[in-house]
């Protein structure tokens, strides 16, 4: 392993240094825009992650006017939407059931495939997992550089999306034909520029980055180890890492192969996802021809599932690290959480159809992945509960970071008791496409694996930057969003059991009137939901104003501030060219804190101790 990236450093020495090892300065646009640097990556991924996250989030916003005041004007946003969209998407500032429906897609995909995703596994993938295996860089930083290009494409076609003629895609984040084969399709319709197809051309491209991405990670935590870092000494965040790696690695090439196939329905007049027989508008459909809708749902859940821990994992790596060292003691059971997550990952691909319980499966297929989705609950509560008993006994510091990293346990616990239900068919079927799916999801990726990546930025921010959060503006930050996220969501299970769908554009109220009586008594939640969501919103000013601002006016944090045991903390701040100033090596575990008789309450992955010392 030690050769691998003795030669990894010759190579990344020869793309940059000339005249020797003097380094030479690099043209702006070679080191901040199209840099091959793995730090300047991660940077470029998570700055452009919070912005689409900052973007999705407004979109779920103005969908919340609309269920809180169905058709009335939006206050202030109405008039712009009128002028950007037209009269036809927003008459007179109002959303349009089609406007809802574009926006309602545009939520889910922006938010997971290109927010949380990319900041998760990319931005901190990127940025922290080559330091924390005492790499000096990716194992193909050019290939690195196109997964993030591939990426920024991707993002733009999917906001292009938006003001071209008839909207962004309307068939839902899943894009399930036959909805998605005769969307945006007419006269007045571009074949190519249409809400529909360039969603599936931007799915493509977002695609392809994550393949990129996953293979460059896998080789990396293979093949450019520091000398000493065997794998049971590797931080549980590069477990996490490595595992989501793989997960995407084998769940999106289906998916990029029934994009492709979606897109040839649309565009090349071919059949894979639409039925013979299909009517619309009370015509025959010109391009059925014996295809299947549910091909596309098998194809879609089985990345669909596993992207669900491609969010979470990163997320728990994350957790572990904050835990730790806020606790100042070891992961409880760390070799139980490797071996966990690692059977998670496995299972991730034996449960997708548990999405699919409506499409009248036998009951034999049924009863299989009411078995394995049921299982695979036992290693998640692997994981979580090692990093609980972690808490006991530590003397914790009630930093940010570890705030928001305690909070992320009950709420993801909350997200993951509430999907046992969805589990079994005959819970499931009553509940599916209710408000009950929406509180279950977004307790498991909004307070869960967010509060996750609020904690990893406010914990690594200083690494990057060599300047500290401030403390004080990072708990103005946590509280009012730990609170109101609970707001937001904890309501939606009692919609969901009343039975509000989903897909109500007007919030279950027609002309004033609940549009089915069972569900009266819980419509009043909108309005309480919908002005916690704007809260929300003002809750994060102060997290964006203390992520720029700290950037040049924060206190400088020094090489380790959190006063940590991994490799990422024992390089100068922030990381040189090359990470490391000298090839670390490795003499034991990554969470050896308040060692007995070691003088300091923290014992460093590369501290060599003498004799002495050692005893």
């Amino acid at each position: 392993m030690n050769a691998n990236v003795e030669k990894a450093l010759e190579t990344h020495g020869e793309g940059h240094h000339e005249h020797g090892h003097d380094h030479h300065e690099l043209s702006f646009w070679r080191k901040y825009v199209f840099s091959t640097d793995h730090k300047m990556i991660g940077i470029q991924y998570g700055i452009t992650a919070l912005l689409f996250l900052l973007f999705g989030f407004s979109l779920m916003g103005l969908m919340r006017w609309q269920l809180a005041y169905p058709d009335t004007t939006i206050p202030f946003f109405g008039k712009i939407l009128t002028a950007v969209l037209g009269e036809h998407m927003a008459p007179k500032g109002v959303m349009s059931a089609d406007l809802y429906n574009s926006f309602g897609a545009m939520h889910g995909t922006i938010m997971v495939f290109l927010g949380i995703v990319p900041l998760g596994f990319a931005a901190f993938g990127n940025f922290v997992m080559p330091l924390q295996v005492g790499a000096p860089d990716m194992a193909f930083p050019r290939l690195n550089m196109a997964s993030y290009w591939s990426y920024l494409a991707g993002g733009i076609v999917m906001l292009i999306s938006f003001v071209v003629p008839g909207g962004a895609a309307k068939s839902g984040w899943t894009s399930y034909p036959p909805l998605a084969g005769i969307a945006d399709v007419g006269p007045n319709i571009h074949i190519i520029f249409n809400g529909q197809t360039l969603w599936i051309i931007g799915m493509v491209l977002l695609i392809s980055s994550s393949l990129l991405g996953s293979v460059n990670v896998i080789a990396t935590v293979v093949q450019l180890r520091a000398k000493g870092m065997t794998w049971m000494r590797l931080p549980f965040f590069v477990w996490a890492q490595f595992v989501t790696a793989f997960l995407l690695l084998l769940a999106f090439p289906p998916l990029e192969a029934a994009g492709v196939m979606q897109l040839m329905d649309r565009v090349a007049g071919t059949s894979f996802f639409m039925p013979s027989g299909l009517v619309v508008n009370g015509q025959g459909w010109h391009g059925s021809g014996g295809g299947s809708p549910l091909l596309w749902q098998h194809l879609f859940w089985f990345l669909g599932h596993p992207e669900v821990y491609v969010m979470i994992l990163p997320g728990l790596g994350i957790v572990a690290e904050v835990l730790a060292n806020n606790a100042r003691k070891p992961l409880w059971g760390y070799r139980s959480m490797v071996w966990a997550v690692l059977v998670l990952g496995f299972l991730s691909f034996l449960v997708w159809a548990h999405h699919m319980y409506l499409t009248g499966m036998d009951t034999k297929v049924s009863a299989f992945f009411q078995t394995t989705t049921i299982i695979i609950s036992v290693p998640s509560v692997i994981i979580l509960t090692c990093l609980i008993i972690s808490l006991y006994g530590g003397s914790i510091r009630f930093n940010t970071p570890m705030l928001f990293a305690i909070a992320f346990l009950p709420m993801f616990g909350i997200g993951g008791l509430t999907g046992i239900p969805l589990a079994f068919n005959a819970t499931d079927v009553p509940l599916h496409d209710t408000y009950y799916i929406i509180g279950h999801f977004h307790y498991v990726v909004a307070p869960g694996t967010l509060f996750a990546l609020f904690a990893g930025v406010y914990f690594w921010y200083p690494k990057a930057t060599g300047r500290m959060m401030s403390e004080f503006w990072g708990h103005v930050h946590f509280w009012p969003t730990f609170i109101l996220m609970n707001c937001i969501f904890m309501p939606m299970f009692l919609q969901g059991f009343a039975g509000v769908h989903r897909r109500w554009y007007s919030g279950g109220i027609v002309n004033g009137d609940a549009l089915f009586e069972v569900t009266q008594h819980v419509l009043h939640w909108n309005t309480f939901m919908s002005w916690a969501s704007w809260l929300l919103a003002v809750a994060q000013i102060p997290f964006i104003l203390n992520f720029f601002l700290a950037w040049k006016y924060g206190h400088k944090s020094g090489d380790n501030p959190w006063h940590a045991t991994t490799l990422d903390w024992q390089t100068p701040t922030p990381p040189p060219h090359g990470n490391f100033t000298v090839q670390p090596e490795v003499y034991r575990g990554p969470y050896e804190y308040s060692v007995p008789g070691y003088p300091e309450d923290y014992l460093p992955q590369d501290k060599k101790l003498d004799q002495k010392e050692a005893k």
